[in-house]
């Protein structure tokens, strides 16, 4: 695909996850079908009437929470529809948001359909937890003219790490490093920057490297719920203390659901579930994160060698399968707090980090 050809798939991909925060209607198509969808989470009663459809499309994580089954067998669930399940834009609420499940117990019977089309319904699914929205949509079969439409291959394009690119440096002293630089990374088409912190003074050795997810309520506000803020500022005093690092500071908020997603989770949480069965009920992966923007970064930085300092060894996995050279994985470790146990305990029992 030449240049001209990805900027424009990206630039209809954005346009659509614009309308599906809006409340807009927008068309998805697929190898095997197009979907004209309805964000559930942002639309109106009045949109809706104007939309047409009862239907309501589902992702697999939240039809397995409630206990209904896809048209396909697979080992990931993929998405679900509902036929009339909703005529209001309410009742579609309480089949997409755990955070109503006690009001709204009993749900159903629903009777399930074929998608239209599974590749164009999958899409929407990453478009929504990109735009930080419950993964629901009012759904129909494409017909007639639409305003905003894109393909499966222009989400993809719109979130290909390789469109990032540098976009601005400068020298940033900081409390573990006086001598540190920021880079920022941006993509044309993409809202969120990403940025990384260069510690100390480049050598010929591998520098520690930190991946680490933005956390607004751990980094900025120092939740004690989460681990976040503590490790990061261990991270940047031990960069500081090797003869260089690298931080990574990737704006994937919440394992990548991003931050209002996040705070239904901490309520699912304050219900008893752990952070993994939370995600799962909210319709969305255990992990939902894309490491191969950190492998962009390392690539942006000429950087394909390094100590990697995490407790997650999925990290090292998804990095080396980016191409980046994993010399060292060093640990992290740091004590616990009577609001964090359960998390940590999460961590090591339910998604294999060594802690």
């Amino acid at each position: 695909m030449t240049d001209d050809a990805s900027d424009a798939g990206a630039r209809r991909a954005a346009r659509a996850i614009d309308a599906l925060r809006r409340g807009w209607p927008f068309r998805v198509t697929g190898p095997d079908g197009a979907l004209d969808l309805l964000a559930v989470e942002s639309a109106r009663d009045d949109a809706l009437a104007e939309f047409g459809s009862s239907d309501v499309l589902i992702s697999g994580e939240r039809a397995v929470t409630l206990k209904l089954t896809n048209q396909r067998v697979a080992a990931t669930p993929g998405p679900v529809r509902l036929a009339g399940a909703a005529d209001r834009v309410a009742a579609a609420l309480a089949i997409a948001d755990p955070a109503l499940d006690l009001a709204h117990p009993l749900k159903g019977p629903f009777r399930t359909i074929a998608t239209g089309g599974e590749t164009a319904a999958s899409a929407a699914m990453t478009m929504a937890r990109h735009a930080g929205l419950l993964p629901a949509f009012f759904v129909r079969e494409a017909t007639g003219a639409t305003e905003t439409a894109c393909s499966a291959d222009d989400v993809a394009l719109l979130l290909d790490p390789a469109r990032l690119q540098v976009a601005a440096r400068a020298r940033l002293p900081v409390e573990a490093s006086e001598s540190a630089e920021i880079v920022a990374f941006r993509s044309p088409e993409e809202a969120s920057d990403h940025v990384a912190l260069v510690i100390g003074k480049r050598d010929g050795n591998p520098p520690v490297v930190r991946l680490h997810s933005e956390c607004l309520t751990g980094d900025v506000l120092g939740s004690l719920k989460c681990d976040c803020g503590p490790q990061l500022h261990a991270a940047l005093h031990a960069m500081a203390d090797a003869p260089w690092g690298v931080l990574l500071y990737l704006r994937q908020e919440g394992r990548g659901i991003g931050l209002v997603n996040k705070l239904r989770a901490y309520a699912l949480q304050d219900q008893g579930y752990d952070t993994v069965d939370a995600n799962l009920r909210l319709g969305f992966p255990v992990e939902a994160r894309d490491f191969a923007i950190a492998g962009r970064m390392l690539e942006l930085l000429n950087i394909p060698r390094i100590r990697l300092m995490t407790n997650n060894p999925e990290k090292v996995a998804r990095l080396e399968k980016e191409g980046v050279e994993v010399v060292e994985r060093l640990p992290l470790a740091l004590p616990t707090n009577k609001y964090n146990e359960q998390y940590l305990a999460t961590k090591r029992d339910r998604t294999g980090h060594q802690l």
